[in-house]
């Protein structure tokens, strides 16, 4: 920092106390933050009723284009399946919903939070005049991420889209698959419909915000979310936080 004083003007100063005296090392200090997070959680650019999109919802009207050698390509917003071969196929990150990016959007703006506190505040979704603090945004996409698997007030789970059998056979209704991905705009399931390991998130999710406060968290940083976990090596228990938990793939 002392050597290099121009590069570190580009990110946030970590000498700079936040809450309760912790640091904070970030790309994003406070104006760039409010940067990202404006276009984030904008409904008509990455926010879904559902999640965090993996491409701006304004490449539906107007697709980034890219001119090269006399030819031009285009990427458009595609809330679903791919619509070209590119990759063999497998190129969905045009759109869709991915439980493990939304993930780790909810633990960085955690946090966030437990450096800012409530001093910082920001409109959500984008242009509702409805202000929030970084936990209370926390847990509005935590809350959309988890509406993909409930049932709405038809009865019916956003997860199984059109599926008829999934949504109103009593066999079926309520055994819940966990698919690779979701549609960007009605949660769907989409992709392989048994991946549980990075989509089964969602239960983690829910346990940290049906056991953790926004107080604790101002209070304990991280180590508001502990849980009790079995110790890989010798069947003990230990303390660990639930993001622990996550980078482990115990959760």
């Amino acid at each position: 920092m002392e050597a290099r004083p121009e590069l570190c003007r580009a990110f946030h100063d970590p000498t700079r106390p936040g809450v309760g005296g912790r640091r904070l090392f970030s790309v994003l200090d406070e104006s760039k933050l409010r940067r990202v997070l404006g276009i984030m959680l904008d409904e008509n650019e990455f926010l879904s009723p559902y999640g965090i999109r993996s491409l701006s919802r304004i490449h539906a009207e107007h697709p980034y284009v890219f001119r090269v050698g006399g030819h031009e390509y285009g990427v458009s917003y595609l809330p679903a399946e791919s619509d070209t071969g590119m990759f063999g196929g497998n190129s969905n990150w045009r759109g869709p919903l991915w439980l493990p990016v939304n993930m780790l959007i909810l633990r960085a703006l955690v946090n966030y939070y437990a450096y800012y506190g409530d001093a910082f505040s920001i409109e959500c979704p984008t242009g509702s005049a409805r202000r929030m603090n970084l936990y209370q945004v926390t847990e509005e996409l935590a809350r959309r991420l988890v509406r993909i698997f409930l049932r709405d007030n038809a009865g019916r789970r956003p997860v199984y889209g059109g599926t008829r059998k999934f949504q109103e056979d009593p066999h079926w209704r309520d055994l819940v698959l966990f698919y690779e991905y979701f549609h960007g705009d009605n949660g769907a399931g989409i992709g392989a419909n048994h991946q549980t390991g990075w989509t089964g998130i969602v239960a983690r999710i829910m346990h940290m915000f049906a056991t953790t406060t926004a107080e604790q968290v101002l209070q304990h940083g991280q180590r508001a979310t502990i849980v009790e976990t079995e110790s890989a090596w010798g069947g003990s228990l230990r303390a660990e936080s639930a993001w622990e938990t996550l980078a482990r793939g115990r959760g």
